[in-house]
C-alpha cells in the first residue's frame, strides 16, 4: 500500500515512520515535512509550508493517511497556536487527502476528546474528530491514547513525572490508565491504516497498553 504520514517527526509519527519502513505491506511512505528526513527507499519526504499545502501535489492520492500531528500549549505558545497546529493542519491535510480519493484516514487524538469540553485541549481535539467525519472517509479510525509513553525530542519534566508515577502504579491501575507506549500507539494505527475497515472505529487507551 501507500501511506500518506504527517507529524512523522513527533514521537508517535517517528515511530509510524520506522515502522511502516520496515513493514513489507506498504510500498511507499510519503511524509510531508518542514525540515528533512533521514533518506530511505521507500520514503518520499517532500519538504512544505503547513499554511500554504501544494493543493494539486499528486501524493495526496494514497491508501490511506496516518495523522499524528500535534503539540502542546506550553510548546505552541498560544492556543491560536495550539489551535493551528492540533486543528487547523490535519484537518486541510484530510481535506486534500479525501478530495484526491484517498478512502482511509487515521487519527492519532486523545482519551479526553470531547467538542463539548470545557478544557481547552480537549475541545480542540473533539472539534477535530467530528469535522473529519464530516469528510465522508470510508474508513475513519480515532485512536484515543491515554498518557504515551516514550523518549521524546522536547524537554517535558511535568510529563516525565507523569509517566515515572503512571509506570510505577501501573499493576494498580485500570488499563485505560496506564501507558500507552508510542511504539504500540503507532502499531496500531498502522494495522488500522492497511486494514482500512469501512465505518468509523475508535480505538481506546485500554486497548493500546503494551502487552
Amino acid at each position: 500500500m501507500k501511506l500518506l504520514l504527517v507529524g512523522a517527526s513527533g514521537l508517535v509519527g517517528s515511530h509510524v515512520l520506522g515502522k511502516a519502513l520496515a513493514d513489507d505491506r506498504v510500498e511507499l511512505v510519503t511524509a510531508p515535512v518542514r525540515r528533512p528526513l533521514a533518506a530511505h527507499p521507500k520514503l518520499l519526504a517532500p519538504e512544505v509550508d503547513f499554511d500554504a499545502l501544494p493543493q494539486g501535489a499528486s501524493w495526496w492520492r494514497a491508501d490511506a493517511v496516518i495523522c499524528a500531528l500535534g503539540t502542546t500549549l506550553r510548546t505552541a505558545g498560544s492556543r491560536a497556536a495550539f489551535r493551528k497546529v492540533d486543528y487547523d493542519y490535519p484537518l486541510a491535510v484530510a481535506r486534500l487527502a479525501r478530495s484526491h480519493g484517498t478512502p482511509t484516514f487515521v487519527l492519532n487524538s486523545a482519551m479526553s476528546a470531547k467538542r463539548s469540553s470545557w478544557v481547552f485541549y480537549s475541545r480542540v481535539k473533539g472539534e477535530l474528530e467530528g469535522d473529519l467525519e464530516t469528510l465522508r472517509f470510508p474508513s475513519l479510525t480515532l485512536v484515543r491514547p491515554g498518557l504515551i509513553g516514550g523518549q521524546r525530542q522536547e524537554n517535558r519534566p511535568g510529563e516525565r513525572l507523569a509517566v515515572a508515577a503512571f509506570t510505577l502504579l501501573a499493576p494498580v491501575l485500570p488499563r485505560s490508565l496506564r501507558i500507552n507506549p508510542a511504539a504500540v500507539i503507532a502499531q496500531a494505527m498502522i494495522e488500522a491504516a492497511i486494514a482500512g475497515s469501512a465505518g468509523r472505529h475508535l480505538i481506546g487507551s485500554a486497548e493500546l497498553v503494551a502487552r
